[in-house]
């Protein structure tokens, strides 16, 4: 088995995957069971995945994802969504609480309620950086579970936001946090690990 340590250091951005690789429905589902046990603030679960695999979609989504050739030859490119407003949710997140007996019903309430305030007297802003932050936290761990299953990941940017929206119908409640392309890295193009910092420039003890 291995062990997470390995897993970490195993884990790297693939440069370049091998085309013509299939992943199924049932491995990318283990997957995403695994990502479900990330944290999120308030266990509101913000996070939204859209899976794309369809060659002809995938082209389209090439072209709006400055061409970057990953698009191209992954088995799945993946949109990772954040839900802006998440915290609508709470009640229904928590009522299994609430049948269990974990949760009072003033319990119940007084927690739907304070979630419910802490969101929405902290503007539009606040919800898109806590929508785009919970994302990431979920996407890291998709992207340890792929690798535990032996598959590669790369996170990427650089695409048309507005354009991937309009594709895929994106509602406006949603952000889009980053896409992972999914595959099976090429050896030949895997590069030595960039540079680290060690510890000590970027950890502070005490005070910045």
């Amino acid at each position: 088995m291995t062990t997470f340590e390995n897993l970490i250091k195993e884990r790297r951005s693939a440069m370049k995957f091998i085309p013509d690789i299939e992943i199924s429905r049932q491995e990318l589902d283990e997957i995403f069971a695994l990502t479900t046990l990330a944290p999120s603030a308030f266990n509101l679960q913000h996070t939204q995945y859209v899976v794309l695999q369809d060659q002809e979609m995938l082209n389209q989504l090439y072209d709006r994802a400055n061409k970057q050739y990953k698009v191209k030859t992954a088995s799945a490119v993946i949109i990772v969504l954040g839900d802006t407003l998440a915290y609508q949710n709470i009640a229904q997140l928590n009522e299994g609480f609430l049948h269990l007996g974990v949760l009072s019903k003033q319990e119940y309430d007084a927690e739907n309620d304070g979630v419910t305030q802490f969101y929405e007297n902290r503007g539009e802003a606040y919800l898109a950086e806590d929508a785009i932050r919970n994302a990431s936290i979920s996407a890291t761990h998709f992207m340890l579970s792929a690798k535990s299953k032996g598959w590669d990941t790369c996170p990427m940017s650089g695409f048309d936001g507005t354009a991937i929206r309009d594709l895929l119908h994106i509602h406006e409640r949603y952000v889009i946090a980053m896409m992972i392309a999914v595959g099976k890295s090429d050896p030949a193009k895997l590069r030595p690990r960039g540079y680290r910092k060690p510890v000590a420039e970027f950890v502070q003890y005490g005070a910045f």
